[in-house]
């Protein structure tokens, strides 16, 4: 089959969609499909074009047996709302050319990942134009996010704003998304339901049963082995809600060893706010490959979300998290999807509510078993669920029915 993606995210970006996106286009590509990929240069979440990469040329080359277009992207250093839209839509103008030459492939599937849902009408053009099945999968309900969290403001804004999104879903042929309840969202903005997919983010769990040197983390950030860790690992950004983190090491003390890893434009806030918490340390983004040792380094999973972006998004590094068999707290509305995940394997506290929070890491610090227990429940969750294999042989079963 001759699938084409379309998205801004792409490897060798560490977090979020891209890293979901590339190793989708590799299990195909691997399958023996054919597969071409229109992306940027890789920017995220840093907001900086990584070494080796042209904001402002073409490239082609072929990555891990996929066919990889970079298109020219504005990379503002300071996103706000409108910098964003502005970010989001070079992509979009860019690629443009490129996805339209691919009609002369005649693809048989275009998947479009959003966001950003700019690229969406090319896509389905492109699509139309090949013969070929419009599939959106849709890894962040963008406008809802961007106007809960006030990147965007004004009523009749919205309106037309979700009017257009509306419209643009409702033409492909197929829609995912990566949570039940994204996806009755889906549902609920008029998308029929029998054109609707659930698609979850997945795990490779073979990497994750890896051996493991966690002592190294411990030695490299003098941390003693008697100590509890709790980390917090991954984007670090406005929907993450990270000042609460800074509360809660202030109210924990040095009873707890705070680790901070990422990057993102949240970052130089939760530094400052930390300055002078000596059981607090910061770690850049690790590659890939020390990912499985970053998480069994940690006791306890920190996942932190605004409550303003409950069930628009689904946290990406939530399933590693699983995966490492570690407990979970997070900040997250009883009813989301996010709790009834976590529920099983972790505890669930008001989102923004420090002394909750603090409460319940306490919890989990002082009693090993019930970190094992619930740890253990979170590695049966994610092997249940989570199976990249599993994941990934139904998708490709129902891109083949296209």
């Amino acid at each position: 089959m001759r699938i084409l993606i379309v998205g801004i995210n792409y490897a060798p970006e560490l977090t979020g969609v891209g890293k979901y996106t590339a190793e989708l286009a590799i299990w195909l590509a691997q399958r023996g499909h054919e597969v071409r990929v229109v992306t940027a240069p890789p920017s995220y979440p840093n907001w900086s074009i990584e070494p080796g990469y042209s904001a402002l040329k073409y490239t082609k080359s072929i990555e891990e047996g996929v066919t990889v277009w970079r298109c020219p992207l504005w990379v503002p250093k300071n996103p706000s709302g409108l910098k964003r839209i502005i970010h989001l839509f070079s992509f979009a103008l860019s690629s443009a050319p490129i996805i339209l030459a691919q009609i002369a492939w005649r693809s048989q599937v275009v998947i479009n990942l959003e966001p950003p849902l700019f690229c969406a009408p090319i896509s389905w053009l492109t699509a139309k134009l090949s013969s070929a099945k419009a599939w959106l999968h849709i890894q962040d309900f963008e406008l809802d996010a961007a106007f809960e969290l006030g990147l965007l403001k004004g009523a009749w804004l919205r309106k037309v704003a979700l009017m257009l999104e509306r419209s643009i879903m409702s033409s492909f042929d197929r829609a995912s998304t990566i949570s039940f309840k994204m996806r009755e969202l889906l549902i609920s903005k008029g998308i029929d339901e029998s054109k609707t997919y659930l698609l979850p983010n997945w795990v490779d769990l073979k990497h994750f049963d890896q051996k493991t040197s966690q002592a190294d983390f411990r030695k490299q950030l003098d941390i003693s082995s008697e100590a509890i860790v709790a980390l917090y690992s991954g984007n670090m950004g406005a929907k993450q809600g990270l000042e609460v983190l800074a509360e809660v090491a202030k109210q924990c003390g040095q009873s707890i060893t705070f680790v901070f890893c990422g990057a993102g434009v949240a970052k130089r806030e939760l530094i400052e706010r930390c300055a002078h918490l000596q059981h607090v340390h910061f770690l850049d983004l690790q590659p890939a490959s020390a990912l499985p040792d970053l998480l069994h380094f940690a006791d306890i999973h920190l996942l932190p979300q605004r409550q303003e972006v409950a069930d628009l998004v689904m946290p990406s590094k939530l399933t590693g998290m699983l995966a490492s068999g570690r407990p979970i707290i997070v900040s997250a509305d009883p009813d989301s999807q996010l709790a009834k995940v976590v529920d099983r394997c972790g505890l669930i506290v008001a989102p923004g509510d420090s002394a909750s929070f603090a409460k319940a890491l306490q919890t989990l610090a002082s009693d090993s078993q019930l970190r094992f227990r619930l740890g253990a429940a979170g590695r049966a969750y994610a092997e249940q669920f989570l199976a990249q294999e599993k994941i990934l042989t139904d998708f490709e079963k129902e891109l083949l029915k296209s």
